[in-house]
């Protein structure tokens, strides 16, 4: 079949090298435009288009795909099919019709579970034991179309988001190609989302990712893997921000937030410090940071 695949960080690359090793023919790609990006803001292209131009690929960048130019490129492209995994914009149904079989979307949850852009991080934090991917039919609305295939991906006790995802974009490019490949043999068939089930998995803000030391340490646990790397979980110190790696539960206990050597207090069981990032800092050895900062007796993280 003529693709073409829609996609823009880099856990959408193993997807698009999956392709392109396949079958089917890319025959172009479309990917947010550049943006800024590090210490310099300086632009920066995708992850995706990286990959599709050092494959020679045409790239299609706009900043809305309701543009009328956007949609007239995809026309003369021709794709039988539009394989999209975290794109990164709401595609309207005029831009729907285009592809013959229509627009294909790799999502990484067990659909109806965590509809929206951060599943992998609300499955983290949520505590679920299991998840996976899915491929489905994008249709007007969130993560609601017909689908066509899933995998499940146990989670890991020390899982952080950033593991959890990279198992998943690798296990979801084979996912993905085996759709493509039963749709282009006509064998395989959309089904309906199961109705029950349904939760949602919004963008995680920098605000969700602070960390509240009055609850249990479970909890914090969840809340500092699932925004490892991104967003970042963080508290403060001095009334400054500090950044968190993943930590350990340990027996220990501490009154909420009260800081000792590199252990925190929380609701229940205390948690050992891994790395932090100081503000204005790189990372390092919790206990190295707290060993020069001397806390006080009962000071607190906040």
């Amino acid at each position: 079949m003529r693709l073409v695949f829609a996609g823009t960080p880099a856990p959408a690359v193993p997807s698009l090298e999956a392709l392109l090793a396949s079958s089917h023919e890319v025959v172009g790609v479309v990917t947010r435009p550049d943006a800024p990006a590090g210490r310099g803001r300086q632009l920066r292209a995708s992850p995706v288009r990286e990959v599709a131009e050092a494959h020679g690929i045409p790239v299609l960048t706009p900043k809305h795909p309701r543009e009328e130019d956007f949609q007239q490129q995809l026309k003369d492209l021709a794709p039988d099919a539009c394989p999209t995994v975290a794109y990164g914009a709401l595609i309207p149904r005029s831009a729907l019709d285009i592809p013959r079989i229509g627009w294909v979307n790799l999502h990484f949850s067990l659909l109806p579970a965590w509809r929206g852009a951060a599943p992998v991080q609300h499955a983290l934090m949520a505590g679920d034991e299991v998840t996976g991917a899915t491929t489905f039919l994008i249709v007007e609305g969130l993560d609601t179309g017909p689908y066509f295939g899933i995998l499940t991906e146990e989670i890991r006790p020390t899982d952080t988001s950033g593991d959890l995802l990279g198992r998943l974009a690798t296990a979801g490019a084979g996912l993905l190609v085996a759709t493509l490949d039963g749709l282009e043999r006509g064998d395989l068939h959309a089904l309906p989302q199961p109705s029950e089930g349904v939760s949602l998995a919004p963008k995680i803000t920098v605000e969700d990712a602070r960390v509240d030391w009055g609850t249990p340490a479970l909890r914090v646990d969840r809340v500092i893997r699932g925004c490892t790397p991104a967003p970042g979980a963080w508290t403060t110190f001095r009334d400054r921000r500090v950044k968190l790696g993943p930590v350990t539960v340990t027996g220990s206990q501490l009154d909420p937030g009260v800081v000792e050597d590199d252990l925190v207090g929380t609701a229940t069981r205390a948690v050992r410090l891994g790395t932090v990032r100081p503000e204005g800092k790189g990372d390092m050895a919790a206990r190295d940071w707290l060993r020069g900062l001397r806390p006080e007796p009962g000071e607190r993280f906040l």
